[in-house]
């Protein structure tokens, strides 16, 4: 899975300890809420700090552009820290009362940052509020409070190699539409040289087909396991029966560390990828001719699953105030789309969609998707559960689906209430 451009971080057990044990200061417990503007204060003369983790130079010398031009504006001294660790990082901060003012917020650490106070739940406070996706917004609400401003989103779509669709004899009028399309044109995209589709062997990927048909983790509210529903196996089982055919394979499969490069490389001719695929296209692998297209219809119909980050705010920051009015300017339309030139993220907002789409519209199947994207769940510990799914089904094609199911309801079942 390329890292920071989808859940990015996932804090170590160590970190996660340390966290559960210490609060935000400035809160009880569980309670670092801001009702309104008011309960907010900030203290100009100390300077603030935001955190964000190292994806790209081009994604961090934009962030460290765009919080400079506010910090001129505000006249707030503001510093900007890359970190490679910033599970652990927050955890140290909020653990000695220190936190960054402001950082980036990843879904699966929210419910643990959160029950303990560690978060502020500003979410009431922004005053576009009404302008996220809704879906979106789900990724960082806990107990029914908000506790982050989205700073960006991706969907997982379809991504074909034009020459070897060509070259197969197939045509736009082949775009799978269906789960028996794709089966279809994957075994005759299949060759000596390489396979018709790739996808990393995890959740964040093969979790489409079970979304779309009927199942997944967690229900909607994420009240209740479904791992091993009717909808989950059949959608296991349509990965493993592509996998059993040849026509698939796990980008591990085809020593390459995710789809993406797999699909760079040549090694197959449709992956399931998200939009932040362009950057790396663009970079390494400029000369391969390729289109997105949205991906087939599974027996309950669309879904595609969601990835997104927010900007969270430190319940002991000194600077609550022009924290959240750093926030404002971040997810601002001028600083969003400026973020989307310079390394390739959508916009989690309703009014910048149809913009970016003119933008970009090679990339309209990704945006399109929102309307009917499922988040990654966000409950507390759920990140354990993800990691041991994705360690059974990277044998998927020897595996038996029921019974890796059947363990991952278990475990989900010992952490969703």
């Amino acid at each position: 899975m390329k890292q920071g451009r989808l859940t990015a971080c996932v804090a170590s057990v160590a970190a996660l300890a340390m966290l559960s044990a210490c609060g935000g200061g400035g809160f009880s417990e569980g309670n670092a809420e801001a009702n309104s503007a008011d309960d907010l204060t900030s203290d100009a003369s100390k300077p603030m700090t935001v955190m964000i983790w190292s994806s790209s130079d081009a994604e961090d010398n934009a962030v460290k552009d765009a919080v400079a031009a506010w910090a001129k504006k505000s006249g707030h001294e503001t510093n900007v820290v890359v970190s490679s660790a910033i599970g652990q990082q927050l955890s140290q901060g909020f653990a000695s009362g220190s936190p960054a003012d402001v950082f980036y917020l990843s879904p699966e650490l929210v419910a643990g940052y959160a029950s303990n106070g560690s978060l502020l739940a500003y979410g009431d406070l922004l005053k576009d509020k009404d302008d996220y996706y809704s879906n979106i917004l789900q990724s960082f609400t806990y107990d029914g409070k908000l506790y982050g401003a989205p700073k960006d989103v991706s969907t997982l779509q379809l991504v074909i190699n034009t020459d070897m669709w060509q070259q197969a004899g197939l045509t736009d009028a082949d775009y799978p539409k269906s789960w028996d399309d794709l089966e279809r044109v994957a075994e005759k995209l299949t060759t000596p040289d390489h396979v018709g589709l790739t996808m990393s062997g995890e959740f964040a990927r093969i979790g489409v087909f079970m979304e779309q048909a009927g199942g997944g983790l967690v229900s909607d509210d994420g009240t209740k396991a479904i791992a091993n529903s009717e909808g989950s196996i059949a959608g296991l089982n349509e990965v493993k029966k592509m996998l059993d055919n040849g026509s698939a394979k796990f980008a591990d499969d085809l020593n390459a560390g995710w789809g993406g490069e797999a699909f760079g490389l040549g090694k197959a001719a449709m992956s399931i990828e998200g939009n932040w695929l362009t950057g790396s296209m663009k970079k390494d692998y400029p000369n391969i001719p390729y289109k997105f297209v949205p991906l087939p219809e599974g027996p309950s119909g669309k879904k595609t699953l969601l990835f997104t980050n927010a900007w969270g705010i430190a319940a002991d920051s000194p600077n609550q105030k022009d924290s959240l009015n750093l926030v404002e300017y971040l997810t601002s339309k001028d600083t969003v789309m400026s973020f989307s030139e310079a390394f390739g993220v959508m916009p989690a907002k309703k009014s910048l969609a149809d913009e970016w789409k003119q933008q970009y519209p090679e990339r309209t199947p990704f945006a399109d998707a929102l309307d009917y994207a499922v988040g990654v769940p966000n409950n507390k510990d759920i990140s354990t559960v993800i990691s041991d799914f994705n360690s059974q089904v990277g044998g998927l094609k020897d595996g038996d689906v029921k019974a890796i199911l059947d363990k991952t309801q278990k475990n989900l079942e010992a952490v969703v209430k």
